[in-house]
């Protein structure tokens, strides 16, 4: 029996046993990996809305979009049939996103692949898909009280992107 019987016995099974979301996400999950919980979509489309009744009572919220995702190619990134990803994640964002590696000094989460700790790979309210707002994004791993006590960064008001390349430099710490 092929993939597609297979697949195709599991949906009918799926559906067959409630129309339930949390029914069918149970059943599809013990055969396929990759299966979104629908609890988490619900968790997480709540969170959009509230962001976005929070953002219309002060200040519209900007939701970035990744290129691919936002044109829903998701098959750029991931395979169509079991939603895994096309290649590890380490090296997913060198696929499309070069970047000189031959640097002095590269910021060790480029250098091993885990662009995912500074960036959200699908959609961002912050400036560069980061994870966190800018003004304080650099202190999720690095220690503020440490980098306030040198003259220098107390004068730039701890702005780290004026003076640091976040991903690379030939100048030691990612000197611009």
């Amino acid at each position: 029996m092929n993939i597609r019987k297979i697949g195709a016995i599991v949906c009918l099974a799926a559906f067959l046993c409630g129309c339930e979301s949390a029914t069918r996400y149970r059943v599809l999950s013990t055969f396929f990996d990759g299966v979104p919980d629908p609890a988490e979509q619900e968790a997480a489309e709540l969170r959009r809305k509230e962001g976005k009744e929070t953002a219309g009572k002060k200040a519209k919220v900007l939701v970035r979009g990744h290129g691919p995702y936002a044109a829903k190619m998701c098959d750029g990134c991931h395979n169509r049939q079991t939603n895994t990803l096309v290649v590890p994640i380490q090296e997913l964002c060198f696929r499309c996103h070069a970047f000189d590696m031959e640097k002095k000094w590269v910021h060790g989460p480029l250098a091993s692949g885990g662009c995912r700790i500074c960036h959200e790979p699908h959609s961002s309210r912050n400036q560069f898909l980061l994870v966190s707002e800018s003004q304080s994004f650099c202190f999720d791993c690095h220690d503020r009280k440490e980098l306030e006590e040198t003259e220098t960064h107390r004068a730039v008001g701890m702005n780290c992107t004026v003076c640091h390349d976040a991903h690379m430099s030939d100048k030691k710490y990612l000197l611009k």
